[in-house]
């Protein structure tokens, strides 16, 4: 009998916290300050990267890796790198230039606890040590896998990817965009590296590309009702909830899917897509709750 998709909320907490705290452990060890000229650096990179955040990435790395045996502490190391990344863009994006905030994740934005230079300098290390981890041979011994995973972080925080839907999207201020547009704008900024962080799992479980099509359209799905949930959470939401400033958007003039659809056809949007994705899972049993009970969050985590 198969199991009950939904992951008890305890259960997805407590997994949340153990894969957080094993980031958060990894992050601190390659953090240690040098002692020298070096350690502001250090200490804002440990500021912005340790502690606070949901740590979905990393969680969905280590989630799907369940359904093909891997090792726990490498899925972890694959997701940690993936949160680098994702640590980075937020770094650049709280900046003046960028986005101009003050606060993230509930304590004070880099630039603001720090300098702006120290902020950009601890951004562009997060980006390196994304790489050098999965370049490690402690996160995959076989450097065909590596190389994979390399090219495909590559590929999915690049110009194709989060960083292009960042310039799609401040391009798109003030400007009226139809559904396609910001679906694609989204997919981008957002769901590329949400969609790496299954797909790094399929590379570290030596997957053909053929048989990652049900893992990319439940991450593909996940994505855009993670977006939605979170252009819902800026329309309406907590913000001692959300750890950031909210209805930014609006004031920006920018179109986000609550702007376009309203607020209760988003929500029902974002419902569809949930389930869409839990779908995509119908060939496992247990071994996917995690997956499923992420999908649930997802859908829940402006309420």
């Amino acid at each position: 009998m198969r199991a009950d998709p939904r992951l008890a909320g305890a259960d997805l907490k407590l997994e949340a916290r153990r894969i957080a705290a094993k980031v958060d452990s990894l992050f601190s060890s390659y953090l240690a300050l040098p002692g020298d000229g070096r350690d502001r650096l250090f200490e804002a990179m440990r500021h912005a990267g340790i502690g606070g955040g949901k740590r979905l990435r990393p969680l969905l790395t280590v989630a799907t890796g369940r359904l093909f045996g891997l090792a726990e502490d490498r899925a972890v190391r694959a997701g940690a790198a993936i949160e680098a990344i994702h640590v980075y863009s937020l770094i650049h994006d709280d900046l003046p230039c960028m986005d101009d905030d003050d606060l993230r994740r509930g304590k004070a934005t880099v630039h603001c606890a720090f300098d702006e230079a120290t902020a950009v300098l601890a951004g562009d290390c997060f980006h390196d040590l994304a790489f050098e981890i999965l370049a490690d041979p402690a996160t995959h011994e076989d450097p065909f896998v590596r190389s994979e995973l390399v090219l495909a972080m590559a590929r999915a925080s690049g110009p194709s990817g989060m960083a292009g839907g960042q310039m799609l999207d401040l391009v798109a201020e003030g400007r009226s965009l139809d559904f396609g547009a910001i679906t694609r704008l989204q997919q981008l900024k957002t769901g590329a590296l949400i969609e790496f962080s299954v797909e790094a799992a399929c590379i570290m479980g030596r997957l053909p590309p053929e048989a990652r099509t049900p893992y990319r359209g439940y991450a593909r799905d996940l994505g855009l009702a993670f977006q939605i949930a979170d252009d819902l959470m800026d329309h309406s939401g907590d913000e001692s909830r959300a750890g950031k400033r909210l209805h930014k958007d609006a004031d920006a003039g920018k179109a986000t899917f609550v702007s376009l659809l309203g607020e209760e056809r988003a929500r029902q949007q974002c419902h569809v897509l949930v389930e869409q994705a839990i779908q995509h899972l119908h060939d496992h049993g247990a071994e996917a709750d995690l997956l499923r009970g992420l999908a649930y969050y997802v859908e829940e985590r402006d309420r």
